[in-house]
Order: structure tokens, then sequence, then C-alpha cells
């Protein structure tokens, strides 16, 4: 019985899918505002059904590359930062270590550590140098010790989800003619954004219409001025 009000709790649960959402809703919703942006703006322009069909697919296969490279660099380079941060840390506990033990002291009677308990539990992390490494990373640093590297996973699922977002606005140009296509195109992305803000719910357990308002709204805005733009150059 103790277990199984914990079942639906994500922070007992691993997904890796959950891990990297903000990736996925990141590439997904930019697939979507840009690449609908874009064909609309040529549809507008050209006029012409394969032009929109060409442009569209090469947006998506380049945005998509250039997102997830963009993904795993970037958090690759957050990686490497804390891992100098906690080689550093290493180095001043073993060069310093009775300052050290002080700073952690004070970190704990900071979060609300009683003053004697604070002294105890740094002379016992103290005398161990991997626990006091760990300590002082989730602590000042607020870095996590011996993670996993997720850029490349992350970088995969940004150009996944970018390829998804992007087929979303495109896919009505492969069936219909293009002026039935430009209206199906902006209503299924519209309905895309909804449903994906909506479907983060899953693992934040916000309201359902507020949180596909929200994306709606905020990804329309970025919509609007994808067409506007569109519709000006293509005038």
């Amino acid at each position: 019985m103790h277990h199984n009000y914990r079942r639906d709790y994500i922070h007992h649960q691993t997904s890796s899918f959950r891990d990297q959402l903000k990736e996925i809703v990141f590439g997904m919703e930019d697939g979507m505002v840009s690449t609908l942006g874009s064909i609309t703006g040529i549809a507008v322009g050209s006029k012409d059904h394969y032009t929109v069909i060409l442009a569209g697919l090469v947006i998506i296969a380049v945005e998509s590359v250039s997102m997830g490279i963009g993904s795993f660099l970037s958090n690759r380079s957050k990686e490497e930062v804390d891992q100098r941060k906690l080689e550093e840390e290493k180095d001043e506990i073993a060069k310093y270590p009775y300052e050290e033990k002080n700073e952690l002291t004070k970190i704990y009677i900071k979060d609300g550590w009683p003053q004697d308990l604070a002294g105890q539990m740094s002379e016992a992390a103290a005398k161990n140098k991997h626990l006091m490494l760990k300590e002082m990373a989730l602590r000042e640093l607020k870095v996590f010790p011996n993670e996993t590297s997720t850029s490349i996973k992350g970088g995969l699922y940004m150009f996944m989800a970018y390829v998804i977002g992007g087929m979303v606005p495109l896919f009505a140009y492969f069936i219909f003619d293009i002026k039935t296509a430009l209206s199906i195109s902006i209503g299924i992305t519209l309905i895309g954004l909804f449903i994906l803000g909506a479907g983060t719910t899953k693992f934040t357990k916000q309201p359902l219409a507020k949180a596909g308002l929200r994306m709606l709204i905020t990804g329309g805005i970025a919509l609007s001025v994808g067409l506007l733009a569109g519709l000006l150059i293509g005038q």
C-alpha cells in the first residue's frame, strides 16, 4: 500500500522522453511556427505548388539539423563548464580543506540546518573527499557530479521534434491545391500548437486548456510575425 500512491509521481520514474521535454517542446514548436511562417509567405508570393513543397522540405532539412547541432553544442558546453567547476572544487578541497569545511558549515546553516548539526555534518563530509566534493558540488555549485552526458541525446530529440513539427504545416500541400492547402495548413498548425501545449500536461499536471492556450497564443504571435513578413515580401 505504501508504494501505490507514488506510482504516478514522475520523480519516481525514469523516462528519457520526459528528461528531454525542453528539447522536444522547443523543437516541435519552432518546427511548426518557422515552417508555417516561411511556406505561407512562399505560397502567397509564388503561388506555385512545387516551389512551396520544395522550399518547405529544404527549410525542414536545414533547420532541423541546425537546431539539433545547436542543442548538442549548447548542452555540451554547459556540461564542460560544469566539469571545470568540479575540477576546481576538487582542487580547492585538496588545498584548503579547513576553509572548505567552514564554507560547507555556513552553507548548511544558510539552508536552515541547526548550527551544531551543520558543524557535525561538515565534519563528517570533510573526512570523505568524495562526499565532500558531492556536497560542495550540489550545495555551492548547483552541479550534479558524475552525471552522464545527455547532449547527444538532446540534439537527436531536438532534430526529430523539429522534423515532426515542420511536417505539420507542410503536410496539407502534399494533398490539396495551393489555395485550400494554405488555410488548412494554418488551421492544422494552430491545432497542433494547442495539442503540443496540452500534451506537456502529462508531465507538468498543469490545467489542460491553460497549457494548450498558452502554447497556442505564444506560437500564434510568432506565427503572425512570420505570416506578415511573408505577405509583405510576397507583395
